[in-house]
């Protein structure tokens, strides 16, 4: 009887522990070094092969597992391993330390010159280049008088392009008229936004979770990635991505994908 109750006890702890490392969280962490935070450090996932940055107060989010490792690594840094034990994964919470990278510059001679330290002696010393002296020469304009009018030339009233006034909207009162030819010109920068913004998700979300995730734990076919976000946008995938809901993307995108592949197959 004692020993069917130790074995259901250790068969309730393993299925914990495995509870336990299949359940991801959302990680919150912050980038330093001894000056203050870093901006634009590159953090991956070593198990789950998805990275993202540290935006510019050091700070980053990421979907973790108990047990995964996660690399930092920065250009003027040197890379760190960080592993995630049971502490960090009940906090959800990091703060990590990079140590700068000290660069040592090789050995070098100074040769000796002849040189002064006075500009107005050492110029007439310095050898010139002969075909710096001709251009210097060339694009001197000092000797031309700049308040000679001169009459169009043929090829210039050839190639002059006519003036066309779109929008006209002329103030009345004042004497003169003036046209206002880019008066929806605001309208037309944030449309090129808006259009820069969805032209960049798709890209933005292969970066952020990884194409392993995409295309290995939800098998969606490399070709029908850009129909698979389309399918899911209507849901609002990319609002919440944009307001730094991953998590809930994430949620999203597990769901969505199960019907999605069950779609395509039909087809």
């Amino acid at each position: 009887m004692g020993k069917n109750i130790l074995l259901f006890l250790l068969f309730c702890f393993s299925m914990t522990s495995l509870f336990s490392q299949e359940k991801s969280v959302l990680m919150k962490g912050k980038v330093m070094d001894s000056i203050g935070a870093i901006n634009n450090v590159t953090i991956l996932n070593l198990n789950s092969k998805i990275g993202t940055f540290s935006n510019d107060n050091g700070f980053f989010e990421m979907i973790v597992h108990l047990g995964d490792s996660l690399q930092f690594s920065s250009v003027q840094h040197k890379t760190k391993v960080l592993f995630i034990n049971k502490n960090i994964f009940i906090t959800r919470k990091i703060a990590i330390q990079l140590t700068i990278e000290t660069t040592v510059l090789d050995e070098f001679d100074l040769k000796r010159h002849d040189l002064s330290g006075f500009l107005g002696i050492d110029s007439k010393k310095a050898s010139t280049n002969k075909q710096d002296s001709l251009l210097n020469k060339a694009m001197d304009f000092s000797k031309v008088n700049m308040n000679v009018v001169e009459k169009n030339d043929y090829i210039d009233e050839r190639v002059r392009p006519p003036v066309v006034n779109t929008v006209p909207n002329s103030f009345e009162g004042v004497g003169v008229g003036l046209n206002m030819p880019f008066k929806d010109s605001e309208k037309l920068w944030a449309l090129r936004r808006q259009l820069a913004k969805k032209k960049a998700f798709p890209s933005e979300m292969l970066a952020e979770f990884g194409e392993n995730f995409f295309f290995t734990t939800l098998k969606i076919p490399r070709e029908k990635y850009y129909h698979f976000l389309e399918y899911c946008n209507p849901l609002g995938i990319e609002n919440l991505y944009i307001n730094g809901k991953k998590l809930a993307v994430l949620e999203m995108l597990q769901e969505q994908s199960k019907r999605y592949l069950e779609i395509i197959k039909k087809e």
